[in-house]
């Protein structure tokens, strides 16, 4: 499916605990990967929560981004 929608499958492990299994994708765009898993829940087989990582360069970059945040009052 992944390679279909211009993209690739990058890795599948099965896990222990409160998920069952996670799959690397790379989607071509945000667009596509929503419609992968909008069209994986639908089925209703199984449950899904997906998850956007960011590469080492982008987590620099937004750690070096400055932002105004007034904290809530205590």
């Amino acid at each position: 499916m992944c390679s279909d929608l211009g993209g690739g499958l990058e890795s599948f492990h099965w896990a222990f605990g409160d998920l069952d299994a996670f799959v690397f994708c790379d989607p071509p765009d945000d667009e596509t990967a929503a419609a992968v898993a909008f069209t994986i829940a639908a089925s209703g087989l199984v449950g899904l929560k997906t998850v956007k990582p960011l590469t080492a360069a982008a987590a620099d970059a937004a750690i070096r981004r400055s932002v105004a945040c007034r904290p809530p009052a205590a």
